[in-house]
């Protein structure tokens, strides 16, 4: 089953030219789910990947720049006729906050559930739970969020289990499921179960050891990381995280790449990648839009893949250190110029940028 995030909002408390407000896409199949709504969400949503019928949405905590894109979103969801219906999760004093802006999207033609959940509680989906992990920030109740996917069957030795006397076809499945076939157990033919993918979202935190802890092994860690170096005291002071206090989590964890986000407006992105890099290589800094694909671990590593503003191109996959920011505007205008020279009528390749 095909697993990837796409990085909807990655800027912090303002949206700038290139970065929205904190929203991740998480899409699992036919699954999507979406992690903090900021202002904007759902435009941003319509520029990249369209506006999917999302199946659940989480909430990390209650400043503005994390939710207030949700009111205007579900009165969306309502004018194009949903059915289905939609659970919303967060913190205790979601019911309170929802209810308070309930006058903005009004009554809803489908059903709306609002789930406030409790420190380190899981919900159950079909085949992962996700479950909170209270952080560290300067609300009074701020979560991330761990999804963990059940273990998978180890393989089956279709030879050996013929040998034995099953009959390939459905028996093969029904061992892989556990069950008994023809006397042949199915720890007789089949391998050791094998983990499923997890990916942990910090939300807005200061360095914190409950998501290094629920962080552990995991295939991708999505940590916040508003300052750089120079601004370590800033960061201490609004409990927030540098990139290389980010990487420093993402080492001690063991996880198996880092991505960075919620980038202060005065970042383009670069400066605290490489930071980060210093301690943790296999990061990146993903911009809007684009995306991380999580195969499982024995179908290879983690890539991000960068998005195109030009929908005619196939996006470029990329893995962990390779470089992520586009050119800055000098180099990029002497590029252009060197094109036009060679070229007369060149065309501009567009980096996505949101």
């Amino acid at each position: 089953m095909d697993m990837s995030l796409v990085f909807i909002g990655t800027g912090a408390s303002t949206p700038s030219a290139r970065r929205g407000l904190p929203s991740l896409l998480i899409r699992r199949g036919g699954e999507h789910l979406l992690f903090d709504c900021g202002e904007g969400t759902q435009r941003q949503l319509v520029r990249s990947v369209g506006l999917p019928d999302l199946d659940a949405i989480f909430i990390t905590h209650f400043h503005a720049d994390h939710w207030l894109g949700l009111p205007g979103m579900l009165k969306s969801f309502a004018l194009r006729d949903r059915e289905a219906p939609l659970r919303i999760y967060g913190p205790p004093g979601l019911k309170e906050i929802m209810a308070q802006v309930k006058f903005v999207y009004g009554r809803l033609p489908y059903e709306l559930s609002i789930e406030e959940l409790g420190p380190m509680e899981a919900v159950a989906r079909g085949g992962y739970t996700i479950g909170s992990v209270p952080v560290r920030h300067r609300v009074k109740v701020a979560y991330g969020y761990v999804l963990v996917e059940d273990s998978r069957p180890g393989h089956l030795d279709a030879e050996l289990a013929a040998s034995l006397g099953v009959t390939p076809g459905p028996d093969f499945g029904r061992l892989q499921r556990g069950e008994t076939v023809a006397g042949v157990r199915p720890e007789q033919v089949m391998g050791p179960t094998r983990d499923g993918r997890k990916v942990a979202i910090t939300g807005d935190t200061a360095p914190c050891e409950a998501m290094q802890v629920a962080a552990h092994r995991a295939d991708l860690l999505v940590h916040e990381a508003t300052f750089a170096d120079d601004e370590v005291e800033r960061a201490r002071e609004t409990q927030h995280s540098t990139a290389r206090q980010a990487a420093e989590v993402a080492r001690a964890a063991e996880v198996r790449m880092l991505a960075l986000t919620h980038i202060s407006t005065r970042y383009a992105g670069k400066e605290l990648r490489d930071q980060a890099r210093e301690v943790f290589p296999d990061t990146e800094a993903p911009r809007d839009f684009d995306a991380i694909e999580l195969p499982f671990t024995e179908r290879g590593a983690p890539k991000l893949i960068r998005w195109r503003a030009d929908a005619g191109r196939p996006p470029q996959a990329q893995g962990a250190g390779e470089p992520t920011e586009p050119p800055a505007a000098g180099e990029q205008t002497q590029r252009q110029a060197a094109a036009a020279q060679t070229n007369p009528s060149p065309t501009t390749d567009r980096v996505g940028a949101a």
